[in-house]
């Protein structure tokens, strides 16, 4: 399929005055443009709508710098624009969205968000022939689908819940672990690794609560994890739930420490959790602390002009999948992602993440995992696993 947009020739003419004067044998060069639209999906409304602006502020960021540089694919100046959607974290909204993408023929699509809905999504793109690469969801089923055109430039859960796991039991030395999770496509395999990882580095998960992902009530469970007495409590979710957790925690009288995946790894935590969110908070992120990030520091200065505030979590990584998508259309000379997929497949690309490079199911390869605590409500990297 070919989804290469249409040219517009502007031919170069000699004028004087009002007249055209034409030279024998003058050749006539033609500026050729060429729009490039590029998908970004995400939630922009409801309670993960600071993640989606994040993330589509990181694609625009990406947008501005790859037309700066002029980029020039099969004869024509390329001129890339961001065709930005919300699939408010839920399913069949981000079907929806999909379809859409398809029926624009898009040239590449960045984005889910959620696993919840990349998963669903992601067949609907297969069948189209559209490349997708998601910088943020990270449930190992969506590279295992063996879709071809499925990327993903983030560690996967499998790589972070065992890091989660293992700093449970080996470096907090957690006896007795709760876990909690939102029964969706992203918490809860990324609560069951965690869990078997406590087992198998020699912790006793001492029970396991679930709830969704809009809940704000956890009074219930936490009166039950209350009577556990665990050193450890671990959520899988996200960090509009994890807040309001910690707060209720707190109420209760609950000192565990609490633990989670990059969900609940944002600014925004800090904010929804109050004066509970601490050195007591422990959660792990894809990728280095963005102060080791290579250009990471000017990155996030740059970012905070332009937006006015901090970055939440996967921007950085959402430049990265912009910029690897326009670098794979370059090196093919052409926007066809039938032609294109081969060089995304063999990218090696220096980005701010650090080396993306893909393994035969498309995931990132050696992709690092920070883990964080909270000081003086700003995140602080404790350790780098990989």
């Amino acid at each position: 399929m070919d989804f290469k947009a249409v040219s517009s020739v502007k031919p170069v003419v000699a004028v004087l005055g009002a007249s055209l004067v034409a030279f024998s044998g003058l050749v006539l060069a033609a500026d050729k443009e060429m729009v490039v639209k590029i998908g970004h999906v995400a939630p922009m409304s409801g309670p993960q709508a600071h993640y989606g602006k994040d993330n589509e502020n990181g694609a625009r960021l990406a947008i501005e710098d790859l037309n700066k540089k002029g980029m020039v694919i099969d004869g024509a100046k390329v001129k890339f624009e961001l065709v930005a959607e919300d699939d408010a974290a839920d399913a069949k909204q981000g079907n929806i969205v999909a379809q859409k993408l398809c029926d624009l023929k898009v040239a590449g699509v960045i984005g889910h968000l959620k696993s919840g809905t990349t998963i669903p999504a992601s067949r609907i793109y297969n069948d189209c022939g559209l490349v997708q690469i998601t910088p943020a969801a990270t449930n190992p089923k969506i590279t295992q689908q063996g879709y071809k055109g499925m990327f993903r430039v983030i560690a996967n859960d499998g790589m972070l819940g065992v890091a989660l796991g293992d700093y449970a039991v080996k470096t907090l030395k957690a006896k007795k672990v709760v876990v909690i999770d939102d029964r969706t496509g992203y918490g809860q395999p990324l609560a069951d690794i965690f869990t078997d990882t406590v087992k198998k580095a020699g912790g006793n998960v001492v029970d396991r609560h679930y709830t969704n992902d809009k809940a704000t009530d956890f009074n219930a469970i936490l009166t039950a994890v209350k009577a556990k007495n665990p050193d450890v409590v671990f959520y899988g979710g996200m960090d509009a739930q994890a807040g309001p957790m910690l707060r209720q925690m707190k109420q209760l009288g609950i000192k565990a420490s609490f633990m989670g995946g990059d969900g609940i790894c944002t600014a925004e935590l800090a904010k929804l959790g109050g004066d509970n969110v601490g050195k007591n908070v422990v959660c792990g992120e894809g990728g280095m602390d963005l102060q080791k990030m290579t250009g990471g520091p000017a990155f996030e200065k740059r970012y905070k002009e332009a937006f006015k505030t901090d970055i939440q979590l996967y921007a950085p990584f959402v430049y990265d999948a912009t910029m690897v998508l326009a670098n794979a259309m370059q090196k093919a000379n052409s926007i066809d992602p039938a032609k294109y997929l081969p060089e995304l497949q063999k990218t090696d690309y220096k980005g701010l993440v650090g080396r993306v490079t893909f393994d035969d199911k498309g995931d990132i390869k050696n992709g690092a995992i920070t883990l964080r605590n909270y000081v003086d409500g700003k995140k602080n990297a404790l350790t780098v696993m990989y």
